[in-house]
């Protein structure tokens, strides 16, 4: 048995720093596409990557944000996805309501935890995942059969909610993340049915111990090291762990200097990881299925309710995590080095 791979993207636009200050702008295409001199460094590198090593790729597209964005830049990018040949999932952050009220600034300011799933009434999330069933209708893209909410929040009612609306898998779950506290949902891996619902979680690894200490980490492009990867889908197949769902976003391909991305320049290291990722799965594909994630759901040989911890050795940890921090200084040099003369 082969052991499906699913790369999710969660592709939102972003409020900009907006709630905070309300003379600052949300961000529509550029936290998408994230170009850099011409060229998409983010949405475009990776449809660009996935084609080259014939992946097939989960993005969660996010839908409240038409709140806001009256001439919905979202359509054209569900359809350039779609059309590419991945599957075009929902994705929603509450948050975005509040611009469907007039005062909005004062609502911000107002209230707490704006973009929580977590402790939502049952019927609040019903229409938010209405909303979104509502909007890939008007788009004309296929009924969402899989979501993922924002910042992985989730409780029971969510759970209920997707039951209700007729959404039947999810992935919503990443324990290094967001934990409910409650045993039920702390998974690290497998699939999970919880309320007729089967979740996919985001694979959960340990990538070090000392003592009883154990420190628990999401699998993402952005925070694991290729060979932390390998090592994970080598144990994950050694295993017969039947799914393995890895999270991404675009911007995460580029590095700012602001919040509306006006002065950018690629990531290298981000891009390599994904590039050597998609290269390994494409060489190994006798062993490994890069595929969507609802396709792999819908299989019934992707039912696991072992919930296996994995572990990456701290030998491969440290190393990514003395590359993360001198990149980063290096990306902030670099842009201040570039940054563009003030008028």
């Amino acid at each position: 048995m082969r052991t499906r791979v699913c790369i999710t993207i969660d592709t939102e636009f972003s409020i900009g720093g907006a709630f905070a200050d309300a003379s600052r702008i949300p961000v529509a295409e550029q936290n998408v596409w994230c170009n850099v001199n011409g060229r998409s460094e983010g949405l475009g590198f990776m449809l660009d990557t996935f084609r080259r090593h014939r992946v097939e790729a989960t993005f969660f597209v996010e839908t409240v944000q038409r709140h806001y964005f009256k001439n919905d830049p979202m359509r054209p990018i569900a359809h350039q996805i779609r059309n590419a040949g991945h599957e075009v999932q929902l994705h929603s952050h509450p948050c975005w309501s509040l611009f469907a009220h007039q005062d909005w600034p004062e609502r911000a300011r107002a209230q707490r935890r704006l973009d929580d799933f977590a402790g939502r009434p049952l019927e609040d999330s019903v229409q938010l995942l209405q909303q979104g069933i509502d909007t890939f209708a008007d788009w004309g893209v296929e009924r969402p059969t899989a979501f993922r909410s924002g910042n992985l929040q989730h409780d029971e009612n969510l759970f209920k909610a997707l039951a209700q609306v007729g959404i039947p898998y999810s992935s919503n779950v990443a324990v290094a993340v967001f934990h409910t506290g409650q045993a039920d949902y702390a998974l690290y891996s497998g699939t999970h049915e919880r309320h007729g619902v089967l979740e996919c979680p985001v694979l959960t690894y340990s990538d070090w111990k000392v003592g009883s200490k154990r420190h628990m980490k999401a699998l993402t492009i952005a925070g694991t090291s290729f060979s932390e990867m390998r090592i994970l889908l080598e144990k994950a197949y050694a295993a017969e762990v039947p799914l393995v769902v890895i999270l991404t976003h675009p911007f995460e391909y580029v590095q700012s200097t602001d919040s509306q991305y006006s002065h950018t320049r690629r990531h290298a290291v981000t891009q390599q990881r994904l590039k050597q990722l998609c290269a390994w799965l494409e060489q190994n594909d006798d062993r490994f299925d890069a595929c969507g994630m609802a396709r792999a759901a819908r299989d019934p040989d992707c039912r696991d309710e072992r919930n296996l911890l994995l572990d990456s050795p701290i030998w491969h940890s440290l190393p990514r995590m003395g590359t993360q921090v001198a990149y980063d200084r290096f990306g902030r040099f670099a842009l201040a080095c570039t940054r563009p003369a003030a008028a």
